[in-house]
């Protein structure tokens, strides 16, 4: 049994100047706005939910992207928005949410 029911990982790499990477989207700032918002529903803690920071995903052509476990999705994202519907959908209710499935 995993330690937590979903561990999200979204990507925060930054890389060199003129070099594409998810950092370029903004997502330091909606990791943080998933993290407050997984936290304010009651969602985080051991066997729950746990959103970290990730390095390169290698997935740099879909970016910005983030992959939940243990369920192995990988999603794409631009905003609060998305982020919300994924909270909501994937990790509240456990559907995923094939509009921003890579």
């Amino acid at each position: 049994m995993s330690y937590y029911d979903k561990h999200v990982f979204i990507c925060c790499n930054q890389r060199a100047e003129g070099e594409g990477c998810c950092a370029d989207f903004g997502t330091p700032e909606l990791l943080g706005y998933m993290k407050d918002r997984v936290k304010a529903l009651g969602l985080a803690g051991e066997g729950q939910v746990r959103v970290n920071k990730a390095g390169c995903l290698g997935r740099c052509d879909d970016g910005p992207v983030m992959v939940v476990y243990p369920q192995e999705t990988w999603y794409t994202f631009v905003d609060k928005d998305d982020i919300d519907e994924i909270v909501d959908s994937h990790l509240v209710n456990g559907q995923v949410v094939e509009r921003l499935k890579i």
